[in-house]
């Protein structure tokens, strides 16, 4: 009987002391939550850019009898060129304003209309892009649209089928407006690369020139008209890197 009575007292003092003991004992701490590495397109940023670009240019002759069409013609070739810009984020989205200047080699001949004993020579040798851009970012993904000021340096020149010999050329800087859309991934915390379509409205240009030769005797100036598409791919390092990280939130 005695034993029972201790067995039983020794029980009730295990009881009362298990809460205790389990109180006292350390508790896991939960695992750190992940710290993610956001982009920030924010900074400013110089790159190169190189690919392909076309021109429509139409051409006609402005006589004292009237404007005579020339004929009209599409012309291909390689640019290749820099640019610099700035861009700024707020939440996921990004604002930016850029400079691009590119050299080309963008050029076509071919037989007037006006006299088919002379043909035409237009070269577009420079494009300047001017611009302001708005996009959306995906962190490291951006997507935007940018729009401006274009600008072009071409030069036109008629020559003699037969001799081959340049009767008269012109030389122009005009002026237009672009639009335009790109994608662009920032591949390491500096550098980004994208792929980038450009059209170009040059509008109207007169070039006016007095020559010797009989079949132009007639002729005042011309007015070449031209549009162009550029589809460029480009690499840019920017000055600054990812953001602050980030605690990702459950």
């Amino acid at each position: 009987m005695k034993r029972l009575v201790m067995a039983a007292i020794g029980f009730a003092a295990l009881s009362v002391a298990a809460p205790a003991m389990a109180a006292d004992m350390a508790v896991k701490a939960p695992p750190p939550a992940p710290v993610v590495a956001i982009y920030n397109w924010s900074g400013f940023y110089i790159g190169a850019n190189g690919g392909w670009g076309q021109t429509r240019n139409c051409v006609d002759f402005v006589t004292t009898l009237g404007t005579i069409a020339s004929g009209c013609g599409d012309r291909s070739g390689g640019v290749v060129g820099g640019q610099i810009g700035y861009r700024w984020q707020t939440n996921q989205f990004v604002f930016g304003l850029e400079a691009q200047g590119d050299w080309a080699d963008i050029k076509n001949t071919r037989v007037s209309l006006f006299d088919p004993t002379l043909s035409t020579t237009a070269k577009t040798d420079g494009i300047g892009l001017f611009t302001g851009q708005i996009g959306w970012a995906w962190n490291a993904a951006l997507l935007y649209v940018k729009g401006g000021a274009a600008v072009t340096g071409n030069k036109l020149t008629i020559f003699d089928n037969i001799t081959g010999i340049g009767l008269v050329s012109a030389s122009s800087t005009r002026w237009g407006g672009t639009v335009g859309v790109g994608f662009e991934y920032g591949f390491a915390p500096n550098w980004s690369v994208g792929v980038e379509y450009d059209h170009l409205w040059m509008g109207n240009n007169n070039n006016s020139f007095s020559v010797v030769d009989p079949r132009l005797a007639a002729v005042l100036n011309d007015r070449v008209s031209q549009d162009v598409d550029m589809v460029t791919v480009r690499f840019n390092y920017r000055f600054g890197g990812y953001g602050a990280p980030i605690a990702a939130r459950y």
